[in-house]
């Protein structure tokens, strides 16, 4: 029976995907496991794996071409299968039901969200028998990997027991059992990935025949006893998805025209722990693909000379130009910018600090063993101390209140390949300087691999943004709502200035505050700058 893919909803944002490119072709063989084409989302680029056996029969939507989530992407089935009514929308569209991590059922009863159908008549989940669906793990998540299954077929399982460790596009989790029994079905393999819901694995009475609930298990179906028509339209489902991460290098044969690592989940998860730069590995899956062998066997070499890339030849006085098409993740800060500038009313505030005495500090705090500080993690400090003296501009603005916030918790902007991130540093005015230093080392650090959680890049009070370290001296900064206010930190300049009268060498700083006028008044953003001058100028008084 044929299988309808449709172009699936990645991400709580994403509203469109782009086809960047297609790995399998119309008339191909595809096995479960296959990967069949490469998603373009608002947050990165994934791998689709097919999970269905057959030929691919249709592909709705071409290579570099965008459609909205539900429109119809690939038809997998039988080879010379009829698809006619199909392609003319004879489908069933399925209503998505939310459904529990695991669901226990007593016999004789019907399923409340998952419906198991088995040819004309609902079939009952065995007594005792839970069935374990992949876990939201975050109010963002909507697929899984199985990095690691702790448990195996036949083991007994207690309440509380590790089952699996779970991976998404942020973080590795692990996942534990809330029943007892015995592990009946695995249904997503180690480096597997499953929408949220799907069928993770099925815990029962020992010697329990699950076969039937495994064969008939469909999500997102309401109970019924009612017999279904006796030809039934194909089932829509959706393939499953694994970040790709992208290397400025690449090997021609495991990687796309557009530099693009293909690898299976596990072979990137081996590779980062072993800190193997996947680029330099050659694949010998399908395709060139990268898997778990290529990246256990891997010897480093010395990167092959004259690759470097060439700039494309223009002839003087000759026009050129390139359309490139914008990202997923391009569109989705376009339209949160655009809202923040134009919904809220900023306002700039400019002032030049004296950093004579924080460059002396921190060459003497770097002195204590194991401690270096950046002037970033200075500026962090100092700012959370004087928001706890200004909570009005460590509010947040809402259409229907203001809120002032007695907690400090500062964002610190993240560049990335596909964007901007803000982790966040929770409660900063409390840490010190040290914690505050290693902390943001670490955000910055799963924010280029794509590892921060929900809860790392949620919840800030304040923003800070600093581009010194790229030599820019002064710059205003889009506010990241629903903050009020977000500093812009320049780079330090060597310059003469006047100092009891006289001209004498000295290193200052601009810091450039953009403020939402709903929320904070000039007066109100002078006296925090006052402040924040006060104690960037005077880093000792940090320390009391």
């Amino acid at each position: 029976m044929a299988q309808v893919i449709n172009m699936p909803r990645l991400s709580d944002t994403m509203e469109e995907g782009t086809v960047a490119t297609w790995l399998k072709q119309v008339g191909d063989v595809i096995s479960e496991g296959d990967i069949l084409a490469e998603i373009e989302t608002d947050k990165a680029t994934m791998e689709f794996e097919s999970f269905y056996d057959g030929t691919l029969l249709h592909i709705g939507i071409q290579e570099g071409e965008t459609a909205l989530v539900d429109k119809l992407l690939a038809i997998i089935g039988e080879e010379g299968e009829d698809i006619s009514g199909l392609l003319n929308g004879e489908t069933v569209a399925e209503v998505p039901v939310e459904a529990p991590k695991e669901a226990t059922l007593d016999k004789g009863t019907t399923p409340d969200v998952t419906e198991i159908v088995e040819d004309t008549t609902t079939t009952t989940i065995p007594d005792g028998v839970v069935v374990v669906t992949m876990p939201r793990l975050s109010d963002t998540m909507e697929e899984g990997t199985v990095a690691s299954w702790l448990k195996g077929i036949g083991d007994e399982i207690s309440e509380g027991d590790i089952l699996a460790e779970i991976e998404t596009d942020k973080a590795t989790m692990e996942f534990e059992s809330f029943n007892e029994g015995t592990l009946l079905h695995i249904g997503l393999e180690e480096g597997a990935t499953a929408k949220v819901d799907e069928l993770l694995a099925v815990i029962g009475p020992k010697g329990t025949d699950v076969s039937a609930v495994v064969a008939n298990y469909k999500v997102g179906g309401a109970a019924t006893t009612e017999t279904p028509k006796k030809e039934e339209a194909p089932k829509t489902t959706t393939p499953v998805a694994t970040p790709v991460k992208e290397e400025s290098k690449a090997v021609a044969k495991s990687t796309s025209s557009g530099g693009r690592v293909f690898a299976s989940p596990l072979a990137k998860k081996i590779a980062e722990e072993k800190g193997i730069n996947l680029s330099q590995v050659k694949g010998s899956g399908e395709n060139g693909r990268i898997v778990k062998a290529d990246v256990e066997n891997f010897t480093p070499s010395a990167v092959a000379a004259g690759g470097a890339n060439v700039a494309q030849f223009v002839a003087t006085g000759e026009e050129s130009s390139e359309e490139i098409p914008n990202s997923q993740m391009r569109k989705a800060i376009a339209r949160a910018l655009s809202n923040s500038k134009f919904s809220a009313p900023h306002y700039y505030l400019n002032v030049e600090f004296d950093m004579e005495n924080a460059i002396a500090f921190r060459k003497q705090f770097n002195q204590l063993p194991d401690v270096k500080v950046s002037y970033n993690d200075i500026i962090v400090k100092a700012t959370a101390i004087a928001l706890k003296k200004h909570p009005q501009v460590n509010s947040q603005w809402f259409d229907d209140k203001m809120k002032l916030n007695h907690h400090v918790h500062i964002g610190v902007a993240v560049a990335v390949p596909d964007g901007l991130v803000v982790p966040v540093v929770n409660f900063a005015n409390e840490k010190s300087l040290p914690q505050i230093n290693a902390e943001v080392k670490e955000l910055a650090g799963k924010a280029r691999n794509k590892k921060l959680t929900l809860d790392e890049m949620q919840g800030s009070t304040f923003t800070i943004s600093n581009l010194g370290m790229f030599g820019i001296t002064d710059f205003t900064s889009i506010i990241n709502q629903p903050n009020s206010a977000i500093l812009s930190v320049g780079a330090i300049v060597e310059k003469p200035v006047v100092k009891d009268g006289r001209v004498v060498p000295g290193n200052t700083m601009k810091l450039t505050m953009a403020c939402d006028h709903r929320t904070v008044d000039g007066a109100t953003g002078a006296q925090f700058m006052q402040t924040l001058k006060l104690y960037i100028e005077n880093p000792v008084l940090m320390l009391a």
